[in-house]
């Protein structure tokens, strides 16, 4: 039976400590002088409460240029596809009037028999320049969407890149540091 218990040394290093939940093992803390009275608790000598505000507000603002920068970006690419729409309204604006330019004022009326072949030519014309036209627009559309695309697998892999880099990876940190980490 005494195999498997544990030996009283273990028992009176070691306590168990339950702290809002988080469930722990330490070693016992002598708690009393040998004259029988509680020792008095001796402040911590933890970091200096001035040095943490200023690693707290140094962290807050590398957050914040960061994001100021990660917000540039994503206006700059806003500005880029609306600048790069704007260039595709205006060209296809410009197809049409040259469209409307070649097809003559005449066209209402029937054509004469012997123009047939002027107007099957100025027919051809006039559909290849919409083909023409077309194809740019699909072209343009073609690059705004591998342009949205790239943006969107950007932002995917910096949203990937912000979970992989959370102090909850690290394996050297304590309880404690994590909380405080996760807490910043």
């Amino acid at each position: 039976m005494e195999s498997t218990t544990t030996p009283s040394w273990e028992d009176d290093e070691w306590e168990l400590c339950n702290d809002d939940g988080f469930v722990y093992k330490r070693r016992r803390r002598c708690d009393l002088d040998p004259l029988g009275g509680a020792v008095p608790a001796q402040p911590e000598s933890g970091p200096d409460p001035e040095a943490e505000e200023m690693g707290r507000r140094e962290r807050k603002r590398k957050t914040l240029l960061k994001l100021k920068a990660q917000y540039q970006r994503e206006i700059e690419q806003w500005e880029y596809l609306s600048n790069t729409l704007r260039s595709m309204e205006e060209t296809s604006l410009q197809l049409q009037q040259q469209r409307r330019q070649t097809v003559p004022s005449d066209s209402s009326t029937l054509p004469e028999v012997p123009r047939t072949v002027s107007v099957c030519g100025s027919l051809v014309q006039d559909l290849l320049l919409q083909v023409e036209t077309q194809e740019a627009i699909i072209r343009d559309a073609s690059n705004l969407c591998d342009i949205a695309e790239a943006m969107c697998n950007a932002h995917e892999e910096e949203a990937n890149q912000s979970l992989i880099d959370l102090p909850i990876w690290a394996t050297p940190a304590s309880p404690r540091e994590l909380l405080a980490s996760l807490c910043d």
